[in-house]
């Protein structure tokens, strides 16, 4: 029941580096599994499943930690509750993104790169 409005798009843009970060953490793991013999494949699964954890448990506490605001009615606090909505359930959805569509689109890449290398 909340339009968009300045406050929000300070929340998202707040957001950004909060996904940003997660997917860089993700891509760096994967990257030191790859220097370490690992197949892209094997890479990607075992850094994955490295930082799912972290990764999930961020999300959680974050999410969390801004439901009081979402949920406050005061109206000293009216104008934040929009920032408190676009950065609670953004970081839901970016945090599905990081997990499923960062190790896709580095698979991708990889497919990408090693079809270049072979011609």
């Amino acid at each position: 029941g909340y339009s968009l409005s300045f406050m929000s798009v300070i929340g998202m843009i707040t957001l950004c580096g909060l996904v940003v970060n997660a997917s860089l953490i993700l891509l760096s793991t994967t990257n030191d599994y790859l220097d370490k013999g690992f197949s892209p494949t094997a890479a990607v699964v075992a850094g994955s499943s490295r930082r799912f954890r972290p990764i999930v448990l961020t999300a959680a506490t974050t999410f969390f930690g801004l439901l009081p605001m979402i949920f406050e009615r005061s109206v000293h606090a009216e104008f934040l509750v929009p920032v408190a909505i676009s950065m609670g359930f953004g970081i839901l959805f970016g945090t599905l993104i990081c997990l499923f569509l960062v190790p896709c689109t580095f698979m991708i890449f990889e497919d990408i790169k090693r079809a270049l290398t072979k011609s």
